[in-house]
């Protein structure tokens, strides 16, 4: 291999990622490929993880354009022959942590790596927000992403959510994933960059009990009722329960009835841009 023409990247995992020349197909998985799309790249194809349906998850997708755009499936039935017949100069992949490729089983992740450049990075519990954006942008970079990042349409949002907390009347927010009509798993604010992001500028989330569950607390509608929030945000992923399915529940209803309701993706894209509509739908409901 020529390095005067080669392509480099050092990954999460501490993985040193070498093609012969500069990446222009990337195939990701559909948050990173979303991220990259805020960039202004475009990825060939994408694919979605256990948790996703046979089609993309529109919540994930953020602005990226579905249509026309190959979906090499999700989870255990992601179609890596076709991503691998794609002929992808790199495929960008996410992690929750112990650099293990999110969203495709094990095996098929290392058989996938062993035909196709893999860049694999990390946004689990113990990684910032800001840390995780940043990496995006230098992977962004390094592919000649024609966009920056947003800065300043962060900044204006940040600065607009940090006006609105750290009064002693500071609206009480309760981050949550329905699943179903009878539950639902009340998020621990501390174990989602997102959410501790919102703590840092001074959103009051409520954390849950201690109790099983490491990111959430499994508990019935009027356990979370109970804890009076003013502001609830909802996951609005497709592996969360949609919310007319909850209208039958007296305790939903009154959550409903007393709080402001804001969308939550807990798998946003990774980019100012997607941070910052966040942030101004948090701030625009304290």
């Amino acid at each position: 291999m020529d390095s005067s023409n080669s392509w480099e990247f050092t990954d999460d995992r501490g993985h040193l990622t070498v093609t012969p020349g500069h990446p222009a197909r990337v195939a990701a998985y559909i948050q990173a490929g979303a991220t990259l799309w805020d960039h202004g790249l475009r990825p060939l194809g994408i694919f979605g993880s256990h948790h996703d349906g046979g089609a993309p998850d529109p919540a994930k997708a953020g602005d990226l354009p579905l249509a026309g755009l190959v979906s090499f499936g999700a989870g255990s039935a992601v179609d890596l022959d076709a991503l691998v017949a794609a002929e992808p100069d790199l495929v960008v992949a996410v992690s929750y942590g112990g650099g293990q490729v999110y969203g495709i089983d094990p095996e098929a992740a290392k058989h996938l790596e062993e035909q196709v450049p893999v860049v694999v990075l990390d946004v689990g519990k113990d990684r910032s927000l800001g840390g995780i954006r940043d990496r995006f942008t230098e992977l962004a970079r390094a592919l000649r992403a024609p966009h920056g990042p947003a800065e300043a349409e962060l900044a204006r949002a940040e600065a607009a959510v940090r006006t609105l907390t750290g009064r002693a009347d500071s609206p009480r927010v309760l981050a949550l994933s329905a699943a179903g009509p009878e539950t639902a798993y009340l998020a621990r604010p501390l174990t989602w960059p997102d959410l501790r992001d919102l703590t840092e500028l001074g959103v009051s989330l409520i954390d849950p009990a201690e109790g099983a569950g490491t990111n959430w607390r499994t508990v019935e509608w009027a356990e979370a009722a109970a804890l009076e929030p003013d502001v609830v945000l909802v996951d609005v992923r497709v592996n969360a329960a949609p919310r007319e399915s909850l209208r039958s529940n007296p305790a939903w209803l009154a959550l409903e009835e007393r709080a402001r309701i804001v969308a939550w993706n807990p798998e946003a894209p990774c980019s100012h841009r997607a941070h910052a509509r966040f942030l101004d739908a948090v701030a625009a409901a304290l």
